[in-house]
């Protein structure tokens, strides 16, 4: 399908935009608690926390490339990626409540096992809606700003999910009381029932056009065993240099943002003392990012998305660097420089958001049509990685720094029950190493060679 300047109405626009309401739950739940509810309510080791929602991930990185080429295939067979998405849309809820119903009681060992099946299931359900999702762009859109225009709604709404869940949850995981079990699975019913619906109403934008032709079916229709779906994958970012460039700059990102995310709950509990504070981390980085995400959209029309990306990427990795002060210095000053991350972390989602359909459509007009599908297939692997290592890298340092795991039966006060080494080990993982990280990512954005001209030259 061609898109049109006349198809992306304001109708379009939001019903896109409200599929951010489920990617940007499920991104920001689990990444902010599953790791925590493993190590501090299932007394599952952290190393051993951070295998499990590795593996789990690892199934994506597997999983998204072949979706990604399915999508394809089911678009040229019936002019739509509808199906795919709306199965994803339903299915997910159940398996993330699963998640988070591992029963009081139950061994660690078991727990785990438990926990990364039911994560491997939601996991699934999740790609089968976000890879076509991410494909759509390119097939709502045509142009360089009006890619910008649709992705920026997308990003505001997912912005506001990140501040829904991210401070919503553990605001419902609250309400468990002293029954943290109870509390996580009120949490897992309420936001899983609103990612999915969110998932499914977004589900309906995807166009109902007219089926490619039968050459064109025939040749997506060859992507039927797993080497030539990667195969597929490999031939996308062999072909597109533009591409490596902005989904390596994508992966490094999501890999600081994963670790911080994953240790927001630790900051909150071992070093602010409370775990109600995640709640004001969130309503900090959130607030912020809100008001900016569109001021980067204006960004981006005057210098080009790709300065600006490199723009919100130092104001991310500055400020958080910033809160490695938190090891001499703990204290509500950290809301400042969250803010600032809030506001870097907006452009860091709405431009390269907005960046690959144009990297889809050069594609197509070098390589020819009907590889969106394969792109959004990768995108989606590269972020997932990017993220679960994240994660992966916080219990690395967790485990090194001595951190200590317990139940929830357990009882203590906030701060005695970890070494010093594993609360320096906590702010570490908070502030420098997300920092470092978005220094190396500079390096492959420098190579995006993609520029206005280039998209609406060609149109």
């Amino acid at each position: 399908m061609i898109a049109t300047e006349q198809l992306l109405d304001r109708r379009t626009i939001a019903r896109y935009a409200i599929g951010s309401l489920g990617t940007g739950g499920f991104a920001t739940l689990p990444g902010l608690v599953l790791v925590y509810y493993l190590t501090d309510t299932l007394g599952v080791a952290a190393i051993a926390a951070g295998i499990v929602v590795t593996l789990a991930k690892v199934w994506d990185v597997v999983i998204d490339p072949v979706i990604g080429s399915r999508s394809d295939l089911l678009l040229a067979r019936s002019g739509t990626r509808r199906g795919m998405m709306v199965l994803g849309a339903v299915t997910l809820p159940v398996f993330f409540i699963v998640t988070f119903a591992v029963p009081a009681g139950v061994a660690a060992v078991p727990a785990a096992v438990w926990v990364m099946v039911a994560f491997l299931l939601t996991a699934t359900s999740f790609s089968l809606f976000q890879v076509p999702y991410i494909a759509l762009p390119a097939e709502l859109a045509s142009g360089y700003d009006q890619r910008t225009r649709l992705l920026t709604w997308r990003v505001v709404v997912l912005t506001f999910a990140i501040l829904l869940f991210g401070a919503g949850g553990p605001a419902l995981r609250a309400l468990g009381g002293a029954d943290k079990h109870a509390g996580y699975l009120l949490m897992a019913i309420v936001a899983g029932l609103v990612i999915g619906g969110g998932m499914l109403v977004s589900s309906f934008v995807a166009p109902k056009g007219v089926p490619a032709p039968a050459s064109n079916e025939r040749k997506v229709g060859i992507l039927t065993t797993l080497r030539t779906n990667y195969s597929a994958g490999i031939g996308a970012l062999r072909d597109s240099q533009p591409f490596r460039a902005l989904l390596l700059t994508f992966l490094l990102q999501g890999l600081a943002t994963g670790a911080m995310l994953a240790g927001a709950n630790y900051v909150a509990t071992w070093v602010l003392h409370s775990e109600d504070a995640v709640t004001f981390l969130f309503v900090a980085l959130i607030g912020p990012a809100l008001v900016v995400t569109p001021l980067w959209a204006v960004i981006a029309r005057r210098i080009g998305k790709e300065r600006g990306f490199a723009a919100a990427s130092i104001l991310f990795g500055l400020a958080a660097l910033s809160m490695v002060l938190l090891v001499w210095a703990p204290g509500n000053w950290v809301y400042l420089p969250v803010a600032l991350v809030g506001a870097g972390y907006a452009g860091m989602q709405s431009l390269p958001m907005a960046m690959l359909p144009d990297v889809i459509s050069h594609d197509a007009r070098r390589n020819g049509p009907g590889r969106a599908g394969t792109f959004g297939g990768m995108w989606t692997a590269g972020e997932t990685t990017g993220m679960a290592l994240g994660a992966t890298v916080l219990t690395a340092v967790l485990a090194v720094t001595g951190y200590v795991a317990h139940t929830a039966t357990v009882t203590a006060a906030a701060g005695e029950t970890q070494p010093a080494s594993a609360i320096v080990g906590i702010v570490l993982s908070f502030s420098v190493v997300p920092a470092a990280i978005i220094a190396v990512s500079l390096v492959p954005l420098a190579r995006y060679r993609l520029r206005k001209e280039d998209i609406d030259g060609a149109v």
